[in-house]
């Protein structure tokens, strides 16, 4: 392994709410000896949101590498977004999106920008709550920091951890439940997103949905399932405004 290894997630209960970050990192053998090295982190704040602490979990595990090359493993689209796509407008725009207003989080957008570019990261998208070692335990520690919990973070050896994060299996009966419970097709309908001429709408109902963007070539929406996703989907419509 020539390549420092983040694991990173972030967890918000009520989102806004009490919020968590972890992160798991495995650092390359030294040209010493004594094999691979894994630490754990992780942190929590009263009030926040889960896409910054998605963003924090980054930040905070490449802080804590001196590696020049990591590979850092997400599931959150936003941060994968964000980071490989939508930050070069936002820059350009001074922090701004297309329409001019503010970008969400930018005073972290900006910090792991800086951070990054101190390294050469490859950025993976890893599919969350599907049974990837290094992401589940990232989950667990985020999530008992949002809880208001002390979790006991590992850090030593790889061969004292306990389970081989390296192993990038994905457990499908897990990858199945999951996507059967995130189906927005078959599953209930939280809400629906709209965005027009820069304007964001949430609606109850497709009709009111439907009225809104109907006609409209610069319209956008999306049906949501969750509290969460509803969240997710109005940031990301918002920052990439056109």
């Amino acid at each position: 392994m020539t390549k420092t290894i983040i694991f990173c997630d972030g967890a918000s209960k009520g989102n806004p709410g009490p919020g968590g970050w972890g992160a798991v990192i495995v650092y390359p053998e030294h040209s010493r000896g004594g094999g691979e090295k894994v630490k754990e982190i992780g942190g929590g704040k009263k009030h926040t949101t889960n896409n910054a602490m998605e963003l924090t979990a980054a930040l905070e595990g490449l802080r804590a590498t001196s590696s020049f090359k990591v590979l850092v493993y997400t599931d959150s689209s936003y941060l994968i977004n964000g980071i490989t796509k939508w930050i070069y407008l936002w820059e350009k725009n001074g922090w701004k999106t297309r329409d001019k207003k503010e970008v969400a989080n930018s005073l972290l957008w900006e910090a792991l920008v800086i951070e990054a570019r101190k390294k050469q990261i490859e950025w993976k998208h890893v599919s969350g709550h599907s049974g990837v070692w290094g992401n589940e335990r990232a989950d667990e520690i985020a999530s008992a920091f949002a809880e208001g919990a002390q979790p006991k973070l590992f850090s030593g050896n790889l061969k004292n951890y306990g389970a081989d994060p390296l192993k990038i299996v994905v457990d499908k009966v897990k990858k199945e439940k999951r996507d059967k419970k995130r189906s927005r097709k078959n599953g209930p309908i939280y809400s629906y997103v709209s965005l027009v001429n820069g304007v964001l709408k949430i609606h109850k109902t497709w009709g009111e949905c439907e009225k809104r963007v109907k006609g409209k070539s610069n319209a956008r929406f999306k049906r949501v399932g969750s509290a969460e996703e509803e969240k997710e989907i109005a940031d990301e419509f918002l920052n990439t405004a056109r």
